[in-house]
């Protein structure tokens, strides 16, 4: 329930913007922004971290334990990064009118930002996590023949 309130504040910020196009509403928009990222990146850094640390703590002979580690914590380390450092520029974007990250007329910027931000850590997470699990085949379920 609370990701939904904030999802329609950000929804309310938009559509007043696009009704009338006030420079207090972005700022405190942008502002927003840059809280939701950071707690985004809090939150991968805690959970992942704890996650991390409670892998561990298992046996050095569980099997798979290695494998578990470096994905947890590369996935957490990527995320928690790239949520920084989109809050770190949205809030430079805010008190910086020069740092807009609406620069239609610099298309480069705009590649190497959500490049940075967006498309390569989804990439990276894709890549470490791409081995999905065997399918479990069930005691009771037998296929027909």
């Amino acid at each position: 329930k609370p990701y939904k309130k904030r999802c329609w504040n950000q929804v309310c910020i938009w559509i007043y913007l696009w009704i009338d196009d006030n420079s207090v509403v972005e700022f405190i928009g942008s502002i927003f922004m840059a809280v939701i990222s950071f707690i985004a990146a809090l939150g991968f850094l805690l959970y992942g971290g704890r996650l991390f640390f409670m892998l561990r703590r298992f046996p050095i002979e569980s099997k798979g334990r290695r494998k578990k580690l470096h994905e947890v914590g590369s996935v957490t380390a990527i995320c928690f990064t790239c949520f920084l450092i989109r809050c770190f520029v949205v809030v430079l974007s805010a008190f910086d009118s020069d740092a807009s990250l609406d620069v239609l007329s610099h298309p480069i910027l705009n590649l190497i930002y959500y490049m940075l931000v967006e498309i390569l850590p989804s990439a990276l997470v894709l890549y470490i996590l791409r081995k999905l699990p065997p399918k479990r085949i069930s005691a009771q379920y037998h296929p027909i023949r």
